[in-house]
């Protein structure tokens, strides 16, 4: 045996003891995991309402002496302590209703790299043990995915063996998101729901072949009825919110903030929700490489960015109406877990996923939704991580190309449905990492999930140590097969 393969051997050994060494009460309940999920539609209704029911909120998650407090920033470095404030993270919350008594579906979108479905299984049990909160059937909590957030996560913390996370922040956080879906609920009234997209130009850059992504900008726009209720935008956008770069020490949303201040400033009747889109690969601004080498202004760049990416919001004149049909189906998955790193990572309490083990095999409990809006009009794919875009549209690269010298053997996401209109909603109830096609998956030789690799044309393999393992991505399309399939079974 050479002595690649014995380390690599040893490794692969080493995570097996860690998994049997994880004691089992530590560890979630499946049945638990599951009781605050709402799985949504049993059957998919295609009936129409008389109109759509919507509801809006936010709430300030920023805690206050963030330069006297030990918070870390999230994304880049570990040990980086917040030193300022630059804007406010929100929690931004949007509920929607068909009026057909199968209940409403709730979105809230987070300030943050990353948020375990642990976590968001708690903000869901405070909002369901709130009475008035009866006619729900699905709660959707999605990060924004900034890179200069409070560590939700736990994985910048001053050591690597230390959790990052501050607890009494997290508490915080959670009673604050939970009070804000609340008062999206209660603050309900009565409109309709338009969609609206434009492929945008010159802005997004693929930091790893296929220079793939998703282009469009959505927007899901609800007009109420009564001209004293403010309209509500769901903004829909794949780009990492990574723009004030490696350098900073000030809390901040990211370029979605800019782009919902300019929204919101010249559109004073209107409140604002961003979320991502399929931003594994990895998708970023066009001028990332710059950022990346600090030669660029950061803030200013961030501002403009979002500005720009406001405007265009604005601008989307030609909008479809969408009948009152909201339909939602969500299923759990167990996802099997072969980076030992982020096994040991669990053992160590610096990340709180759900985790689950057999025998020597660990697993993270997880979930996948499919939402369909109006007669087919608009599909959402909830993704529960980073997803790189090709398993969503199908441009994999080909064997030649791949590290694996083999063909990505999936169905696209694309391809699972027949609906024009539809959309990733990226890092939705979890975050798993980067979501890769197993045909272009490699770890390295020595220290595989430690250190990244180079294949054989030489491209560089970072993602993968940010990675689950390598049967992620199967797990996840399958899993969305199943839905859609009941989609189309009640259709017909």
């Amino acid at each position: 045996m050479s002595s690649f393969n014995f380390k690599r051997k040893a490794i692969e050994f080493l995570g097996k003891l860690i998994v049997i060494a994880i004691p089992k009460k530590s560890l979630a309940n499946e049945n638990n995991s599951r009781k605050y999920m709402l799985s949504g539609d049993e059957k998919f209704d295609f009936s129409s309402g008389e109109f759509f029911t919507c509801g809006f909120s936010k709430a300030i998650l920023t805690p206050d002496g963030v330069k006297d407090e030990k918070y870390f920033i999230a994304g880049y470095d570990s040990n980086n302590k917040a030193t300022d404030v630059l804007d406010d993270m929100y929690a931004r919350v949007i509920f929607i209703d068909d009026n057909k008594g199968n209940g409403g579906v709730i979105f809230c979108s987070i300030d943050a790299v990353g948020i375990s479905r642990k976590d968001i299984n708690d903000i869901r049990k405070l909002v369901l043990e709130n009475e008035e909160m009866q006619n729900i059937k699905s709660i959707n909590i999605c990060a924004t995915h900034s890179h200069s957030a409070i560590d939700t996560q736990g994985l910048w913390g001053e050591k690597l063996y230390k959790s990052g996370r501050n607890e009494e922040f997290m508490t915080e956080l959670k009673k604050r998101t939970a009070k804000a879906i609340i008062e999206a609920y209660q603050n309900k009234t009565n409109g309709k729901l338009y969609f609206s997209s434009i492929e945008t130009e010159d802005l997004q850059y693929d930091c790893r072949t296929p220079e793939t992504f998703d282009r469009n900008l959505n927007r899901i726009h609800f007009k109420p009825f009564d001209e004293s209720k403010k309209e509500i935008f769901m903004v829909n956008f794949a780009s990492h919110a990574e723009l004030l770069g490696s350098k900073t020490k000030t809390v901040s949303a990211d370029f979605p903030c800019y782009m919902i201040k300019e929204i919101e400033e010249n559109n004073q009747n209107c409140e604002v929700a961003f979320f991502n889109g399929a931003i594994g690969g990895m998708i970023s601004a066009k001028e990332i490489k710059k950022v990346y080498r600090n030669t660029i202004d950061c803030e200013e760049y961030t501002k403009e960015f979002g500005k720009t990416l406001g405007k265009l919001v604005l601008n989307l004149t030609h909008e479809e109406e969408i009948e009152p049909i909201i339909n939602i189906k969500s299923k759990q998955i167990n996802v099997p877990v072969e980076n030992f790193v982020l096994t040991l990572a669990r053992f160590l309490k610096v990340l709180n996923n759900d985790f689950i083990k057999q025998k020597s095999n660990a697993f993270v409990i997880s979930e996948v939704g499919y939402l369909v809006l109006g007669k087919s009009q608009v599909a959402m794919f909830l993704i529960p991580g980073e997803l790189f875009p090709e398993l969503y549209n199908g441009e994999f690269l080909s064997a030649d190309e791949s590290a694996n010298n083999c063909e990505a053997d999936y169905t696209p996401l694309i391809k699972m449905t027949d609906i024009k209109n539809n959309f990733v909603v990226g890092l939705c109830n979890d975050e798993l990492g980067y979501i890769i096609p197993k045909n272009d998956f490699i770890l390295n030789e020595k220290i595989p999930y430690i250190k990244s690799a180079n294949d054989r044309l030489g491209r560089n393999h970072y993602e993968e140590t940010n990675s689950v393992g390598p049967k992620t991505a199967e797990v996840i399309l399958d899993s969305m097969a199943g839905l859609v399939s009941g989609q189309k079974n009640a259709e017909c």
